[in-house]
């Protein structure tokens, strides 16, 4: 979603580095090019986010807003009924995503990657991907499997694999995932 002129300037300047960060990474991007293409001055950008560090925070947050909430856990609660079918339309879920025009890989992992161990946004992005094991974790847990927490780890295994596989090309990774998924199901 492009910013527009009639939001306020902090969601603007939000929007704005939010579609740059995502498709680009949060090191790629500078401050000159937020404030260009969100038609604030720098003075504005840091009223509101006093560093870029802040701005990435930020930007980590609303991902998992838009990603992890109104994304994901939206489409694996319309797409099956069962707790055990909603682990695997995790899977459905990421091929969807996998396959449309504008997949951009995952954020949180793209962070992970690109920032030291000790930086506070490699350590938000580990943050926001607990958030999503957290979800996978209960989903196990409702239906009923021995060890969700062990369950949660080795699925999430799988879709960071699946996104870093997309990411590289192979847009069938969530399908060939999936099997690997239905057997660590089958066996707990």
């Amino acid at each position: 979603m492009a910013p527009s002129v009639q939001q306020p300037p902090r969601e603007r300047i939000l929007d704005t580095a939010y579609e740059l960060f995502s498709r680009h990474g949060i090191g790629a991007v500078g401050v000159d090019r937020i404030v260009a293409e969100s038609g604030v001055a720098k003075m504005t950008l840091y009223r509101h986010f006093p560093s870029k560090s802040e701005l990435a925070l930020a930007f980590l947050e609303l991902r998992e807003q838009r990603w992890t909430r109104d994304w994901l856990q939206r489409e694996v609660y319309r797409s099956a009924s069962t707790p055990r079918d909603r682990l695997l339309a995790m899977f459905g879920a990421l091929d969807s995503w996998f396959h449309r025009p504008d997949y951009e890989g995952c954020s949180f992992i793209n962070t992970l990657l690109e920032m030291p161990q000790s930086d506070p946004l490699h350590q938000a992005a580990a943050q926001h991907l607990a958030v999503i094991r957290a979800f996978v974790e209960d989903l196990a847990r409702q239906a009923g499997l021995e060890h969700p927490e062990e369950i949660a780890f080795q699925l999430q295994l799988l879709m960071m694999g699946a996104i870093v596989s997309a990411g590289r090309g192979d847009r069938e990774a969530a399908r060939r995932a999936r099997p690997a998924a239905e057997r660590i199901l089958d066996r707990a």
